[in-house]
């Protein structure tokens, strides 16, 4: 960019803002296989090597090949304080994102009990910058708060044969097509993850039932301890890449209501699938009998299930006159001051409360 005369402010190994962003990406988009090959032969006619003029006349040449690739994306933050609150919170919510079924749709490659590696999420701070790293075989993505102003995602293939592709300097469009996917369906887990509000709208919409094409869907109750435990089940991410059976489902519902999974028929699971097929928070893989989240599945299914074991379980276990003396009193204290104040009120309106 200082040949080309395009101003722009550094930040570390990245690029902090930029004069012409898009002159910039035509300048990494340029980094290709044929300008790296180029550089080979370039430097191979200068310096010595075993092969003399007849070797290459037979055809003898040399080939590169890849043993590490990198595929950074780099996100500025305009205001990197909070910036830095969203990354903490997001290392948080996804703890659990290597486990095989996370790096699963993440990699968008199939994890069974023969596939080698580890899958692990690891949080390391070196001094005070918290970094998230996912494993898969011998692969990993690392996410970090660069210099305090950046997001980085950050894709590093050791080995090309983890993703079914050779080692030649050829396969790296492809290896670039697998290592950017991976960043940004790992920074679209992270969205739908930390943001999962609902809107009122939306809300009440699963408090009724609905009709479908002349199909009834029965109401999906904030407060029905049996929906709470269909909805935990759904948001297991071993479902999400690949998607999950009757059979699949059934077995993790039934856990979650303190019963063998015999006790619930799949009939009765068919119905449950019929329902959140006919809410939108679920689809029918095409032409097999499983199914899949949606992305409004998996939003409604993290905020029924973060407001109800986050918020409602442990803050009226507060507030119940049964609470522990032991447990934080700041809570009950605000609702007796409301009680006291409402009651006053009433004296002075006489009106019995």
């Amino acid at each position: 960019m200082r040949k080309r005369g395009i101003a722009f402010e550094a930040l570390d190994n990245g690029i902090l803002s930029c004069e012409d962003p898009k002159a910039l990406q035509r300048i990494c988009d340029g980094l290709d296989e044929r300008k790296i090959d180029r550089l080979l032969r370039k430097w191979l006619a200068r310096l010595p090597h075993p092969f003399d003029r007849r070797d290459r006349a037979a055809g003898y040449r040399y080939a590169l090949s890849i043993l590490q690739a990198e595929f950074a994306l780099t996100q500025v933050l305009d205001r990197p304080v909070t910036g830095r609150i969203f990354f903490e919170q997001v290392i948080r919510e996804n703890l659990d994102i290597g486990r095989p079924g996370q790096v699963q749709l993440i990699f968008d490659r199939r994890v069974n009990r023969r596939t080698p590696g580890r899958f692990r999420t690891r949080v390391i701070t070196e001094g005070v910058t918290p970094s998230l790293h996912v494993d898969y075989k011998r692969s990993r993505i690392k996410q970090y708060h660069k210099e305090g102003q950046a997001l980085r995602t950050e894709t590093t293939i050791n080995d090309t044969r983890d993703f079914r592709v050779g080692r030649l300097l050829r396969n790296l469009p492809e290896l670039r097509r697998i290592g950017f996917a991976a960043n940004r369906r790992m920074l679209e887990i992270e969205q739908i993850s930390h943001d999962c509000a609902l809107g009122e709208d939306a809300f009440q919409d699963l408090q009724r039932a609905r009709h479908v094409h002349g199909q009834r869907a029965p109401a999906l109750r904030f407060a029905d301890p049996k929906v709470q435990a269909l909805l935990q089940a759904l948001v297991m991410f071993v479902f999400v890449a690949r998607g999950f059976t009757n059979q699949d489902l059934r077995q993790a519902y039934a856990v979650l209501l303190g019963l063998r999974p015999g006790e619930i028929g799949p009939g009765h699971m068919s119905y449950e699938l019929r329902r959140l097929r006919l809410h939108g928070l679920i689809e029918r893989v095409p032409k097999t009998h499983r199914y899949q989240l949606t992305n409004r599945g998996l939003q409604t299914a993290l905020f029924y299930t973060r407001v109800y074991s986050r918020i409602l379980r442990p803050g009226l276990a507060l507030v119940s006159p049964q609470a522990p003396a032991a447990s934080p009193a700041s809570l009950q204290r605000s609702f007796r001051t409301a009680e006291q104040a409402v009651n006053a009120w009433c004296d002075q309106v006489k009106i019995a409360a």
